[in-house]
Order: C-alpha cells, then structure tokens, then sequence
C-alpha cells in the first residue's frame, strides 16, 4: 500500500517533509501565488470568474482557471455552475476551503502589518 493509500485511508498524518506525501502538493497548491490571493478574495463571498479575476490583480484568464481547478479538486473550492445561457458559474469556499483561508490570511495579515519593517530590511532598500 502506497503512502498515498495510507493517508488517505487516514493510517496516517501527512508529513510535508517526506519527499513522496501528497500533502506537498496540497501545501503547493494552497500557498501558491495565485492559489493564496484566490482563497484570500473567496473569503468575501461567492464571486463569478470575472469577478475574482478583477479582485486579484494581475492574475490571467488561463492561472486563474488553472488554479480554481486545482483548488476545487482539493476540496477547498466549490464550482457551481448554474446551466443557463449565458453561461453562468460561482465559485465559493467550502468548510475546508474556509479553513485553509483563514489560517493563510493569519500569514497575509502579518505580512501587511509589517511590510515597511519588512522592506526596510531589503539590502537594495539601505540607505
């Protein structure tokens, strides 16, 4: 039986430092760049593809899909898509997305209350 089996069978906690357990890639997923902004603008509510990608600037069309789906397959992302013409989908945070988001906008939180300490920090920001 695979690691994999085993965790999932719930043998076994996830342990992000063994080369071969999945919860790498959930930890991947979740803590990317896109994947921490997505979850971070779903704490407002359920949002449209349009209007999540006009909350996380700079984000494409293509990442932003890219990343819901990742997200969703992970659990942590409900898709409902409402089969009307035109096409019309919402996306929202399940429990455990609403979790996960929480425990991320604790880090996000942090990092703004502290930025100016933060860049002054940076060797091209010394005067």
């Amino acid at each position: 039986m695979s690691l994999s089996d085993k965790i999932h069978q719930g043998a076994l906690r996830g342990n992000v430092l063994a080369r071969e357990c999945p919860s790498r890639e959930v930890l991947q997923h979740v803590t990317s760049r896109w994947g921490v902004l997505v979850l971070i603008a779903l704490q407002k509510g359920t949002l449209r593809f349009a209007e999540l990608r006009r909350l996380v600037g700079g984000v494409s069309d293509r990442m932003l899909a890219q990343t819901l789906q990742l997200l969703e397959k992970d659990g942590f992302v409900l898709r409902t898509d409402h089969h009307e013409v035109p096409p019309r989908v919402d996306y929202s945070l399940t429990p455990a997305g609403l979790e996960v988001a929480e425990r991320v906008r604790v880090l996000v939180d942090w990092i703004e209350d502290n930025i100016s300490d933060i860049l002054q920090n940076r060797p091209d920001q010394a005067a």
